[in-house]
This record gives C-alpha cells, sequence and structure tokens, in this order.
C-alpha cells in the first residue's frame, strides 16, 4: 500500500472483489505467467524459490497491504517465485490487463518498478543469509519476517508452519532445527503448538540468541 498510497490502494481493491484464501494455498506459483496480481488485504504470505532438485528457499514474507506479482504482469516473464498462504487470507485478484490499465492511467510505473528492485535486494540478502549463517541465526531471521508480517497485535505470534516445512526453507535439516528451537523453548521465547507450528513470545531475546551464537 505504502508505494502507491492509500487513495489509490483503494481504487484497486474495487477493481475485483474480496477473496479468502485458506492456509498453504498457493496464491501465485512460480513458473506460471503474470495474468494477475494479488492485493493482500490481511493475512501473512511466503514467498518461496524453488530449486532444479525440488529444494525450497524462503526469500520472504509479506503482510497486509502488500501488493504481489506485479513484477510479472509488468514484464511479461513467467513468475520468479511462489507466493504461499501462511495464514487465511484475504485478497484481491486484479487481472493483467486491468491492471496495467491502472497503472498506466495513474503514472505508476516508475513507483512500481523501484518497488520491484528494493524487493529484489531484499531477496538477494536473505540468500546471502541462507548461504552463509548457521542455522540458528538462519531460522531466527526466517522466525522474525514471519512475525513482522503476522496480521495480528497479540503479544504471542503463531507461526503455522511445521519445523519440518521450516527445515526446508532456510536449507537446514529437521533435527538442526529441533536443535536450534530447544534453547529458545527452554528460555519460554517460544512453544511448540500440538498442531506442528511455533508460538513465539520472544523474538527478540531469540534474535540476540542466534548472534551469541556465531
Amino acid at each position: 500500500m505504502a508505494v502507491i498510497g492509500d487513495h489509490l490502494w483503494s481504487q484497486l481493491c474495487r477493481l475485483a472483489p474480496l477473496r479468502v484464501r485458506p492456509a498453504r494455498s498457493v496464491l501465485l506459483r512460480q513458473g506460471d505467467p503474470g495474468t494477475h496480481v494479488v492485493l493482500l488485504a490481511s493475512g501473512s504470505t511466503l514467498v518461496t524459490l524453488t530449486g532444479p532438485n525440488g529444494e525450497r528457499a524462503l526469500l520472504a514474507v509479506r503482510g497486509p497491504g502488500e501488493l504481489l506479482g506485479e513484477l510479472a504482469v509488468l514484464d511479461a516473464q513467467p513468475r520468479s517465485a511462489s507466493v504461499i498462504a501462511a495464514e487465511s487470507c484475504r485478497v484481491h485478484l486484479i487481472p493483467a490487463p486491468e491492471f496495467l490499465t491502472f497503472v498506466e492511467n495513474n503514472g505508476l510505473l516508475n513507483p512500481l518498478l523501484r518497488h520491484a528492485i528494493a524487493r529484489v535486494r531484499e531477496s538477494e540478502k536473505v540468500r546471502f543469509e541462507l548461504a552463509t549463517a548457521c542455522v540458528p541465526a538462519r531460522l531466527a531471521g526466517a522466525l522474525s519476517r514471519l512475525v513482522d508480517a503476522a496480521s495480528t497485535n497479540r503479544p504471542a505470534v503463531s507461526v503455522r508452519l511445521t519445523q519440518e516445512e521450516l527445515s526446508q526453507m532456510i536449507g537446514a535439516s529437521r533435527n538442526a532445527v529441533g536443535a536450534a528451537i530447544k534453547p529458545w523453548r527452554e528460555e519460554g521465547w517460544l512453544e511448540t503448538e500440538p498442531g506442528g507450528g511455533l508460538l513465539i513470545h520472544d523474538i527478540a531475546s531469540i534474535e540476540a540468541h542466534a548472534r551469541s551464537t556465531m
């Protein structure tokens, strides 16, 4: 929303009805053509990159007010990453022709390109972290991005990803993720939930502890 302002965001939302997508549904798929953009009204999403052998990396987490999938529409190239609902999300799906007309009529091409470039740089930073940092630091970074994007103001934030899914997304083994989580759970900074997710109580302490292990 910040990139185009509240007024234009509201106009853009009115181009398509509000829809609900359940947790873990694929909103945009890597390699697909840019047929539409997604306006995220509520919920949080995971931006993931899948490698040639099926391995996945978590590049970013996006929260409410984010425009998703616009680069593939603007440059008419296949989507470079997938976007998956991390929780139940409310979205507007704007077809590419309507979106491009809206961009042209409101002079939004340059701001959107600058925004897309900033995201590419952000993704490069995350990929560097995944390639060089230790498992606790990679996991703390991923959890921090999930907490930042969470659509809740409650003191504790629920992360509806299993430890197996988290391990895939940070390029670590399931055992290594479990070992990283163990001291954080013992300190009460997070809890493991019955369904396999995590309840984060103190992300700042988790990040500080992860840095101390580097």
